[in-house]
């Protein structure tokens, strides 16, 4: 009967500690993406994106218009190469991450600072795939505001 308790304690412990290292890989890509924006690290970035990466951000025009803008991956990975290490600084914090065999998501708010400035604030929203064992970030979308920041 003892040895019972053991492995059902055993079996349910490496249940739980799957299920957090899922969403664990998910935020170590996430992290790992901001620690290259900050170190305009590019070829760090470049292992964080799917081939077929999505990115959009929510903001408005000049006249006011809620609009999507599309940015294709390689034009950020440029812009990030020509910012001074330590210039692009987005401080995140993980509100949600679900995780589904292959896909996962998950929901950052965020505050933006520049060279050391606050910039702005939103929301990253992000949509992984786990291609060959590794978690890819196949779409990002965030919102972008300088009002209602905390």
């Amino acid at each position: 009967m003892k040895y019972f308790f053991i492995l059902l304690t055993v079996l349910l412990c490496g249940s739980q500690a799957q299920s957090q290292t899922a969403e664990d890989s998910v935020k170590a890509v996430i992290n790992t993406m901001f620690t290259a924006m900050k170190q305009s690290d590019t070829a760090m970035l470049r292992t964080c994106f799917a081939d077929s990466m999505v990115l959009q951000t929510i903001t408005r025009n000049k006249e006011g218009k809620l609009i999507v803008v599309n940015e294709a991956p390689q034009q950020f990975i440029n812009t990030i190469s020509t910012i001074k290490s330590g210039d692009a600084d987005e401080r995140i914090r993980f509100e949600t991450v679900k995780v589904d065999g292959p896909l996962a998501i998950a929901w950052t708010p965020y505050s933006f600072y520049y060279k050391g400035q606050f910039s702005h604030c939103g929301v990253n929203s992000f949509q992984l795939v786990k291609f060959n064992g590794a978690w890819k970030i196949q779409y990002l979308i965030d919102t972008r505001r300088r009002q209602g920041c905390e």
